[in-house]
């Protein structure tokens, strides 16, 4: 505003038409500023723009450090004069402020995408409510964009993957053993699509540890679910079961990312999308015997966090399908969880017979193939060392076995627990994740138990058809879950602390790492109030952050060295999983308050970054400091693109469409306008002091320097508790304390 001041006082015109989003201005991200209206108006804008030479302008003049993006580390003017449509081009608007300069390059990359040489575009379009335009964009481009199947189209987006361009070998496919049909029409794409360089192998009836080993110089992708269907001239084709992936590098069907991605996709109405990851996941455990780590070759031995149960129930739940139908379809997912439960994780060596509890315990054999060539090189550099070999010959002899060493063969059955896990990498699991019965998978695995139970009793009426004329009840399933809450509590659970922790099976002890994994207890349901309120009284604290939650505690991590680097699954990294986990837990056993401070917390970081960094949305955060530019292995995958975003990533689209449903409108509001979570928790911390009447609630509010403001009121709606211990409960509204003693 001063500056417009400033321009009309030097500017022949009288007036100056000075627009401000009313979202983002409060934090400078963005005006318009019309320097030759003669009068005010409140009709939205629109622009006539030419794409190529605007865009060739706007990347020329604002982004000074060439990432093809607009962000706040670029020093640019930070405006952009263009014309508006109705005056033919003639009247001019500056557009100012990074989120709407990266904004408009968006809508310019998006234009060019579909052919436009000239575009009208909307005010409304580039001083859109960050809020609304990340969660439309999530709606109608990410997920599409994070989209795959695999027949004949789909793969040539699969075969164009970078590991295949950087691999010194062919896109290949891997067909199950009876498969035929699939693979015949595989062969068939191979032949007709020359370009591919498709190769097309079969699996054995039987995938040993052994089989999996000798076919990692042979990597491929896994097929997945097909539907037959009659093309255009009448033949019988195959087409693909669509799925999404996490994006960037990960171009598969991971495991524990589909739950997540799954739970954004109800959110978001995209129900047969949803179905449509049940479905693959059924056909991985019927034709590999687990749900995969992802559908890759080499993770054939490993599976990763279960979550089918509660997956399909979230699917089933929002199916139009008739009532027969729906059923049928739940009990092929469910019996295929059942399989998973009692083969995989209710199995030797996953299983711990002493405890009664399960672990993360993958059974492949030699190096672990999807790392880049030197990963693992400072963990053989000692051996080869030791029997005067170069690192390159002593791995070529350890995984021929020629040389066998028993310390490695226990670092890498460690290293791919770790992975099955999903938590990879991380100092909580290093050396000794196999070992671990951790809170996480034993949470999991308890609320598969209930589900499954459930399932039967209230939707197949206590009697459920395995197959082979077995029936399955509900009794059977609450009695481990019941058992498994048991052994949790004797084993997991620290008084003390307040807090479940991982037990190690061979040691015998506990874990001194505190994890935010211990809040899956309340997601699943196995904690009792008395363990959940210590959690959120004792606990909480510990990794609540600014951005969040933290995926452990510092003093859990240790000290960092040059020698001992940062792991992205520890402090001070956040990952969409633990939010989404969490608040679910709270909202379980009524912390509401904290579950959507939490998803406030969360939110703003996406949001934050979203409208600083060109409309980024990436794999994680630091959200100690709020910065997604981390330093850490692997990097952060979300981050490369040119000019717009196109997928986001998996799981953090999923836990912001997640997230803003916890938030009230007024969390909405202030979300929009970027209000940082500090301000905004301190801005609404209320006094004792409350005035009630017929229909209104009238409080004193107070910032954090005490000074009192003016009262703030709010209609009562619907009142749907009672007083009780001086906490009024209202519909859709938080839980506000009072003391109405003191007043009427």
């Amino acid at each position: 505003v001063r500056w417009a001041n400033r321009r009309t006082a030097q500017s022949n015109s009288a007036n100056v038409h000075l627009k401000i989003n009313p979202y983002t201005a409060q934090c400078g991200y963005g005006i318009l500023i019309d320097s030759f209206s003669n009068e005010k108006t409140n009709r939205p804008l629109k622009f006539i723009i030419d794409v190529e030479e605007t865009k060739r302008i706007l990347l020329e003049q604002e982004d000074t450090n060439g990432d093809s993006q607009i962000t706040i580390q670029d020093v640019g003017p930070k405006t952009l004069t263009v014309g508006t449509a109705n005056s033919g081009g003639y009247r001019k608007f500056e557009i100012r402020g990074t989120y709407m300069l990266s904004n408009l390059l968006q809508e310019l990359a998006l234009a060019e995408g579909y052919g436009r040489k000239h575009v009208v575009l909307d005010e409304a379009r580039l001083n859109e409510n960050p809020v609304d335009r990340l969660s439309r964009m999530i709606r109608n481009l990410f997920w599409d964009g994070l989209t795959r199947k695999i027949d004949a189209e789909g793969l040539e987006v699969i075969c164009a993957d970078p590991k295949n361009k950087t691999a010194d070998h062919s896109p290949r496919i891997y067909v199950p053993h009876g498969e035929d049909e699939i693979y015949e029409y595989y062969k068939g794409v191979a032949e007709s699509r020359p370009h591919l360089k498709l190769e097309v192998e079969r699996l054995p009836e039987q995938i040993t540890p052994e089989y999996v080993k000798s076919i990692n110089d042979r990597p491929g992708i896994l097929s997945l679910a097909m539907q037959k269907v009659i093309d255009d001239n009448g033949n019988a084709t195959f087409k693909g079961v669509p799925f999404v992936v996490p994006g960037g590098r990960f171009n598969e069907m991971y495991g524990w990312d589909s739950y997540f991605e799954t739970l954004g996709l109800a959110v978001d109405g995209r129900i047969e999308l949803a179905k449509g990851m049940v479905d693959n996941f059924v056909y991985e455990i019927t034709h590999y015997g687990k749900i995969l780590n992802a559908n890759r070759s080499y993770y054939l031995t490993r599976s990763q966090p279960p979550f089918l149960t509660d997956m399909a129930m979230k699917v089933y739940e929002r199916l139009s399908d008739d009532e027969g139908e729906k059923k049928r379809w739940l009990a092929v997912a469910i019996r295929a969880a059942i399989k998973e439960y009692h083969t995989i994780w209710m199995s030797e060596p996953r299983y711990d017979p002493e405890t009664g509890l399960s672990r993360y315990y993958p059974t492949g054999l030699g190096i672990p193939p999807e790392t880049e060539a030197s990963h693992f090189d400072h963990v053989i550099l000692p051996f080869a060392e030791k029997l005067g070999l170069s690192i390159k010959e002593y791995a070529a002899k350890y995984q021929t076995k020629e040389i066998q060493e028993p310390l490695l063969d226990e670092y890498f059955l460690h290293d791919r627990a770790v992975r099955e896990s999903g938590h990879d990498t991380t100092y909580r699991f290093e050396k000794r994740c196999a070992y671990l019965a951790t809170i996480d998978l034993n949470s999991l695995l308890y609320k598969y138990e209930i589900d499954i139970g459930e399932i039967i009793r209230e939707i197949y009426d206590d009697h459920f058809e395995l197959g082979g004329g077995t029936i399955d009840t509900s009794a059977v399933w609450f009695e481990r879950a019941e058992l498994r809450k048991e052994r949790i509590d004797k084993y997991l659970w620290n008084e003390e602390k307040g807090l479940y922790c991982d037990y190690n099976t061979v040691t015998k002890s506990q874990s001194v790492y505190d994890s935010v994994t211990a809040f899956w207890a309340l997601w699943a349901g196995c904690a009792s109030q008395e363990q959940a309120e210590k959690l959120v009284k004792i606990s909480l604290p510990k990794f609540e952050v600014l951005g969040g939650l933290v995926s452990g505690t510092e003093e859990s991590r240790g000290h960092i060295t040059l020698d001992r680097p940062n792991r992205q699954w520890d402090y001070p990294f956040g990952w969409a999983p633990h939010q989404i986990m969490t608040w679910r837990g709270l909202e379980n056993y009524g912390f509401m308050t904290e579950a959507r401070r939490l998803a406030y917390r969360w939110c703003y970081t996406i949001t934050k970054s979203f409208v600083d960094f060109n409309g980024v949305v990436p794999e994680k955060y630091d959200v100690v400091t709020l910065n997604h530019q981390v330093q850490v292995e692997y990097g952060n995958v979300g981050t490369d693109f040119k000019f717009v975003p196109r997928e986001g990533f998996g799981w953090m689209n999923a836990s912001y469409e997640v997230g803003l449903s916890y938030l009230t409108t007024h969390m909405r509001r202030a979300l929009g306008a970027c209000t940082s979570p500090e301000i905004f928790f301190t801005r609404n911390r209320v006094n004792r002091e409350v005035i009630i009447d017929d229909s209104r609630v009238t409080t004193h509010v107070e910032t954090s320097g005490k000074q009192e403001q003016p009262k703030v009121s709010s209609t009562i709606v619907e009142t749907v508790g009672s007083i009780d211990n001086g906490t009024l409960l209202e519909k859709n509204t938080e839980v506000v304390e009072i003391d109405i003693t003191k007043k009427g």
